[in-house]
């Protein structure tokens, strides 16, 4: 089975390519480059990857507007057909935006753009996106965001918990997101939401590799399980 992939971009994304570039060289196959005003997706996608930037410059809220473009209503059915999808940095506020992730994502708590490498927990292993990691292990990734402040109601957040649905956590406080969170499942383990980048953590040129166990574990999980 040929692993077939689509990287989502909006006018103002700037870590598409780098998206692109990292599921190229991690999982391999095709890799689509869709644009925001396309009202589908290419047949037989496995996987659909939203990435960072500053998606219609970040006007009324970030990833609100492109929430609305035309291809996010295709990549909606695609995932409540089971596709997986990766939102990371402002592709994790368009998930919120688009209603597939609970929450939203508001300034960082200093009030200051964030830019540096983090550590995280692996909160899940069981999942999709998480399988190749252990759970409790402490990996490196960057961020780069000015609003990445997770936000949910007391009663969502514990519902988070209680379903196993926190992917990552900050290791220690990062941009004052409720209880640390740094990475959330969608309700059915096919959808994660999260603020840093693991397409900039794939090879040792970069600083390291923490990010690419990420990509080989859907690329496992959707190919060869």
């Amino acid at each position: 089975m040929a692993f077939t992939s689509a990287v989502i971009t909006f006018p103002g994304s700037n870590c598409d390519r780098d998206m692109a570039v990292a599921i190229e060289q991690v999982c391999g196959g095709t890799v689509h480059r869709v644009w925001h005003g396309d009202a589908d997706l290419p047949d037989g996608l496995d996987f659909i990857a939203l990435p960072g930037g500053f998606s219609y410059g970040d006007y009324l809220r970030s990833g609100a507007m492109a929430a609305r473009s035309p291809v996010m209503q295709a990549v909606v059915r695609a995932a409540e057909r089971g596709v997986a999808v990766l939102g990371v940095c402002n592709g994790f506020q368009v998930l919120t935006e688009a209603g597939l992730l609970p929450g939203a994502l508001m300034r960082n708590a200093g009030i200051r753009f964030v830019c540096r490498d983090v550590a995280l927990t692996v909160e899940n292993n069981q999942s999709l996106f998480t399988a190749g990691y252990e759970a409790g292990q402490q990996i490196t990734i960057p961020v780069a965001h000015h609003d990445g402040n997770y936000f949910a109601d007391d009663a969502t957040l514990d519902r988070l918990e209680g379903e196993g649905r926190v992917a990552f956590r900050y290791a220690t406080p990062v941009n004052g997101s409720a209880r640390n969170i740094a990475g959330v499942l969608g309700d059915r383990g096919n959808v994660l939401g999260m603020m840093p980048h693991p397409e900039r953590m794939i090879e040792a040129a970069h600083g390291g590799t923490d990010g690419r166990a990420l990509f080989e574990s859907v690329v496992r999980g959707l190919v060869e399980a």
